[in-house]
């Protein structure tokens, strides 16, 4: 199994390209189930959990294959199959995206219910719920969802709580269904933004994304588009973390700062001097890493996907930091590896307070989940000697080539077998 060895090797310094965003592009494939046509995606991240929806939609009958190093094409004009295993949804929980599009276009659709992180309970029930308004007669049977209509109806749906891709999923099917349907409580997040703009191009009726109130006006039928995905908002906080946690100077580029507004934040708030342009974001350290409080919220408040990095870097600050988990219970199973490099963490419910120590130490840890063996990653950069993360799997699922894009920042990193 593979392993990635990481040696503390001074400032990081340099520019950096990011990735298409991974949570953007899975949804973007499973929109194209919606259109009998071809549709095609630029700026793919290659990651492990795109080539499981592409082996989910070819599953569904689409011809779903890489047409270039970061170029997808999905036609679904011959999708017949309207069964996702669990073998397949069970890699990750972005498969069950499917289910709306399945539902509104067929009719009907068999979805097993999905697996992913093992960072605490994110139940389906909002996606049903939501599913149900619209008229479709639901049916839960050995982990599997059923789910009927003859036509789905517009509805007003209140979701209970944040739910991007319940907002996501619900979302897609209202575009085929008769009449309006009217989203509140709505995901705010950029991924549910690029959706309703891609949406828009397949000829679909809506207004409102970006805000809590999404108002969508059911169309006959969706066409093919092109488009290219957005760069990824959490691989370049998780870059620009690595450049404070190591006192260096790091560029990123191909991201809308604009999505990166509460991180950046927080970063200046721990000393570092920030830059914004149209495409990118310059980070600059040289003073002491400065404490901070930070709790996590849905967008656009701090991103939960960025705290384990955030807590690495907060492991070398002058004095103590307070992190409070709000979106997931079970999300600080990265701090007993942090320990184990010498860091000062203490957990008290959702919150874990962070003492700061002068140097953290390199040391064999695992990785328990995608952000957190980021996380592991960018304390490692920052450690003295050799910091060795296993279980490096849960990295490929959503960083491309980060040993790659680290190195030419002058990182000593490395992959092994």
């Amino acid at each position: 199994m593979d392993r990635i060895v990481v040696r503390g090797n001074g400032p990081l310094r340099g520019a950096v390209e990011v990735s298409g965003s991974k949570n953007a592009a899975l949804a973007l494939m499973a929109s194209a189930l919606l259109a009998p046509a071809e549709s095609q995606l630029t700026n793919v991240p290659r990651l492990r959990d795109v080539n499981a929806m592409l082996e989910l939609l070819t599953a569904l009958g689409a011809r779903a294959e890489w047409t270039g190093p970061h170029e997808v094409v999905i036609d679904a004009s011959s999708v017949g199959e309207l069964e996702a295993p669990y073998e397949l949804v069970r890699k990750m929980r972005a498969s069950f995206l499917v289910l709306g599009p399945l539902l509104a276009r067929f009719g009907s659709a068999r979805v097993s219910e999905p697996g992913g992180c093992a960072i605490g309970v994110r139940p389906v029930d909002q996606h049903l719920k939501g599913f149900e308004a619209l008229g479709s007669k639901l049916r839960l049977d050995h982990g599997y969802v059923e789910a009927t209509a003859t036509r789905l109806r517009g509805a007003s749906i209140a979701f209970d709580l944040n739910t991007v891709n319940g907002t996501q999923n619900v979302m897609m099917a209202a575009c085929l269904a008769e009449g309006e349907t009217v989203l509140e409580n709505a995901a705010r997040e950029p991924e549910v933004v690029e959706l309703a703009e891609m949406l828009l191009r397949m000829g679909a009726d809506l207004s409102g994304a970006g805000s809590d109130r999404i108002v969508i006006r059911g169309v006959e039928s969706l066409r093919g588009v092109r488009h290219r995905v957005s760069g990824d908002r959490i691989e370049a906080g998780t870059l620009l973390a690595a450049g404070l946690a190591t006192r260096g100077e790091v560029s990123v580029e191909g991201v809308d700062p604009a999505f990166l507004e509460s991180t950046l934040e927080k970063l200046r708030a721990c000393g570092a001097t920030i830059e914004t342009s149209p495409t990118g974001v310059r980070l600059a350290s040289e003073g002491p890493i400065k404490a901070v409080r930070v709790v996590t919220a849905p967008f656009p408040g701090f991103p939960t996907d960025m705290q384990a990095q955030l807590m690495a870097v907060l492991t070398l600050a002058q004095g103590s930091s307070v992190v409070t988990e709000r979106v997931f219970e079970n999300r600080f199973m990265h701090v007993p590896e942090l320990q184990r490099m010498g860091a000062d963490i203490a957990l008290s419910g959702r919150s874990a307070h962070v003492t700061g120590v002068r140097q953290l130490m390199g040391a064999p840890v695992m990785a328990t989940d995608l952000r957190a063996s980021a996380g592991l990653i960018v304390a490692g950069l920052a450690a003295e000697g050799d910091t060795v993360v296993s279980r490096v799997y849960h990295i490929d699922r959503g960083y491309e080539r980060i040993e790659e894009k680290l190195r030419g920042l002058g990182a000593d990193i490395r992959r092994e077998g």
